[in-house]
């Protein structure tokens, strides 16, 4: 048998090196001697294969901590310690490519056949979205809403385990509580094993004699809860509000999901927003445009006294400081502005008619500087 390197020394590290100083060396190393980046040249190849054998072993704590102990027998039935039987390392000239799916699917664009996931180790929930609608108002000053969803939680009988009161499941015989099963295959470069969900189990690595009769083996029910929701003031139409573990339970100790909340806000018969400023028009009289008029206007706050200046023409911009919608998660608010628009009257009387023609009469072109200025400018 041909001597084998250190695996500390393949991925050049140090024994003791963390998760993260493994995983690093490993992907910088797997590039490097990647066959595709080293068409034809085996020492290359050979060099792959060690780095990923030594990933293999020193990225499973289990396996890792084997190897420590017991050094290559830990891990390698070849060397005959046999702890975990055959193909328990993945070795024998082959290795993996579980992890190497995600690895080289960026780096080449795929053709590893995937990642083989741990479905047996912690899993987080999924998470639950859902969608509240609130009033104008309720979304510029903030409020407190309940909405009612289903969701998957842990059974309280059994724990999460899936199984009857009194009794435990059994390690799966065929994939040894791994949840995964090795398949190998010959290669022209060599023999390469790929993993796969274990059959005989599910992919959980136990199988349940007697399950919980209230989850029926799941460790998992269904219930329908109602979550209060605080809408923060000033959150706007189509923004989402994350509340962390309100979802859907996870499986084998995994955390549950979150539950996503898309606020709708309804439209206004008065006022519109965009960001932090409120919109809005105001009609006026002709004699309040002509005379100037102390007006009430509406704000999300009320009504507010805003005098307008005498020869206020129609479309005229007045803004209210502060009167608009509150920053999001800050102190500060933004602006209201106030469209005046001049309603012309009707049903006018004859003696309403007459005595407008006589006051028109009395006007002259400088009265009116805005007509007498358009038609200069198309005067032929």
């Amino acid at each position: 048998m041909a001597e084998k390197k250190d695996y500390y020394e393949v991925l050049g590290i140090q024994k003791g090196a963390s998760e993260d100083e493994i995983k690093k060396a490993y992907k910088k190393l797997a590039r490097k001697y990647h066959p595709d980046m080293n068409p034809g040249n085996k020492e290359a190849e050979e060099m792959f294969k060690e780095v990923n054998e030594a990933n293999e072993v020193l990225s499973d704590p289990e396996k890792k901590a084997r190897y420590d102990q017991f050094g290559f027998a830990g891990v390698d039935p070849n060397y005959g310690a046999g702890a975990g039987g055959p193909g328990a390392g993945g070795f024998n000239g082959g290795f993996d490519f579980g992890d190497l799916g995600d690895l080289f699917g960026s780096f080449f664009g795929g053709g590893f056949g995937g990642t083989a996931q741990r479905r047996n180790g912690p899993q987080r929930g999924e998470s639950i979205r859902a969608s509240i609608s609130v009033t104008f108002l309720e979304a510029a000053f903030g409020c407190e809403k309940e909405v009612t969803l289903e969701r998957t939680e842990e059974c309280s009988d059994c724990h999460g385990s899936g199984c009857a009161a009194g009794t435990t499941p059994e390690v799966c015989p065929t994939c040894r509580g791994t949840g995964t099963v090795q398949v190998r295959r010959q290669t022209p470069m060599g023999v390469f094993a790929s993993t796969s969900p274990c059959t005989k189990c599910g992919g959980t690595g136990k199988i349940i004699h007697q399950p919980c009769p209230t989850c029926q083996g799941s460790g998992r029910v269904r219930k329908r809860k109602n979550i209060k929701i605080n809408i923060p003031a000033g959150i706007d139409n189509g923004q989402t509000i994350s509340l962390r573990g309100q979802g859907h339970a996870g499986k084998n100790g995994g955390g549950p999901g979150d539950l996503l909340v898309t606020v709708m806000v309804q439209p206004h018969e008065i006022f519109r927003r965009e960001g932090t400023s409120v919109f809005c028009e105001a009609p006026i009289t002709f004699t309040q445009a002509v005379l100037g008029a102390e007006l009430e206007i509406p704000t999300i706050d009320g009504k507010v006294k805003y005098s307008i200046p005498e020869g206020t023409q129609t479309g005229t911009v007045f803004r209210l400081k502060g009167k608009g919608i509150p920053v999001l998660n800050g102190r500060s608010r933004g602006d209201q502005y106030v469209t005046v628009t001049l309603e012309t009257p009707r049903g006018l009387t004859k003696e309403q008619k007459d005595a407008l023609k006589k006051f028109s009469d009395t006007l002259g072109e400088g009265n009116y500087e805005k007509q007498k200025s358009f038609f200069k400018k198309f005067k032929i």
